[in-house]
């Protein structure tokens, strides 16, 4: 059943920052990210991607500004939000011990989901992600790269999540098995209307998945947004004229930050 939720964005970050050190990690940040929408942090290594993610998951308190997500505080009310935030990582993370199913059911049995339950809505959710039955019982070292990240995503979809947050979940898989997984990721989260954040550096999977792409700098800052449309996606000298665009960005600001020139 699915949770119910505070209405307004599900993600809402005001002039935040964050400091390590003394160094600034996130500097003025104001984000938002309505329900349903598909917003992709794209970013060189180094931008603060990361530590905007772990600001949205509440691994620690922002430095200044304020964060909302899905109603609440999540570095302070982290437990209004258990069972309705997953996430996905680079790496697939599932236990050597657990068959695929079995890794799928973690969440369930987290959140104490009756145990005759879980073995039918793991098998469930790993068929949306179109892993097929054969593979359900097979432990991860029987799997490949992809097949291990689709029990991944069902891992963290089973638990069906008002968000989903992909820290580059597809940024380890060959770009083939990658754009397949991505289109099916898509899709699935398209049906659910679930929300999603996907953190990357790679430019294809931001325009080939999200709505929006948003653009870091070093120390996470927004250099530029684009918004993007089915019909965009499906059109692919827009593609290549954006990716070429984004690129170019890309470079500019990587370029400016090893120099020590500040950005205008």
């Amino acid at each position: 059943m699915a949770s119910v939720r505070a209405s307004g964005p599900m993600i809402a970050m005001k002039d935040v920052g964050k400091v390590f050190d003394g160094q600034p990690a996130v500097e003025g940040l104001s984000l938002t990210i309505e329900t349903g929408e598909i917003v992709a942090l794209l970013g060189q290594t180094g931008a603060g991607k990361s530590t905007v993610m772990n600001l949205i998951l509440g691994q620690f308190a922002p430095t200044t500004g304020t964060i909302v997500v899905d109603g609440c505080d999540p570095f302070r009310d982290a437990a209004a939000l258990r069972g309705k935030v997953a996430v996905s990582f680079q790496t697939d993370r599932l236990l050597p011990w657990r068959t695929a199913r079995r890794n799928v059911e973690i969440g369930l049995e987290i959140l104490k989901r009756p145990k005759k339950e879980r073995p039918t809505v793991a098998a469930d959710w790993l068929a949306r992600v179109k892993l097929f039955e054969q593979h359900h019982d097979k432990f991860p070292h029987q799997l490949s790269g992809g097949m291990r990240q689709r029990v991944s995503l069902a891992r963290a979809l089973v638990i069906d999540p008002d968000l989903i947050l992909l820290d580059e979940s597809f940024s380890q898989l060959d770009h083939v098995t990658s754009r397949i997984l991505r289109a099916d990721f898509h899709s699935l989260v398209r049906q659910l209307r679930k929300t999603c954040l996907l953190i990357t550096h790679r430019i294809d999977d931001a325009l080939e998945m999200a709505d929006r792409v948003i653009l870091l700098a070093a120390p996470a800052r927004i250099v530029t947004e684009m918004q993007i449309t089915d019909q965009n996606r499906a059109d692919a000298e827009w593609l290549t004229a954006k990716s070429r665009e984004l690129a170019g960005e890309m470079a500019r600001v990587q370029s400016l930050q090893t120099s020590g020139v500040p950005e205008e």
